[in-house]
């Protein structure tokens, strides 16, 4: 494997990561509570995920866009494609777990972080 898919994930990342948290800062700053803000990017990145995927196949875009911008900006807009993804194979099943365990386990795995820590 060459350095070029991990040199455009590492950019976009930085890039999708200061997103998140300037968009975060503003929505906050507006008075908003930090789960309006969650929301909001979880959304914007849920279908700016959907418009990429839509509209290249190139996979250095995808890359540096869908995985570096978009995942440092959320992960939760991957998770929605990935879901999306297996609905239309007709997966119903994988795609059920794949909820279940992203959001139960996930609730989880915080939940357990916390008791380790604290």
């Amino acid at each position: 494997m060459t350095l070029l898919p991990w040199a455009l994930v590492a950019a976009g990342g930085a890039v999708g990561a200061c997103a998140r948290f300037g968009v975060g800062a503003f929505i906050v700053a507006q008075g908003w509570p930090s789960m309006v803000a969650t929301g909001c990017v979880n959304v914007v990145g849920c279908f700016l995920i959907g418009l990429l995927y839509a509209r290249t196949q190139d996979p250095n875009v995808r890359l540096a866009l869908g995985v570096g911008v978009l995942g440092g900006f959320t992960t939760f807009s991957s998770f929605g494609r990935e879901t999306l993804e297996l609905l239309a194979a007709g997966r119903m099943g994988f795609a059920a777990a794949s909820v279940a365990f992203n959001v139960i386990i996930g609730l989880v795995g915080v939940w357990l972080g916390q008791r380790v820590a604290g």
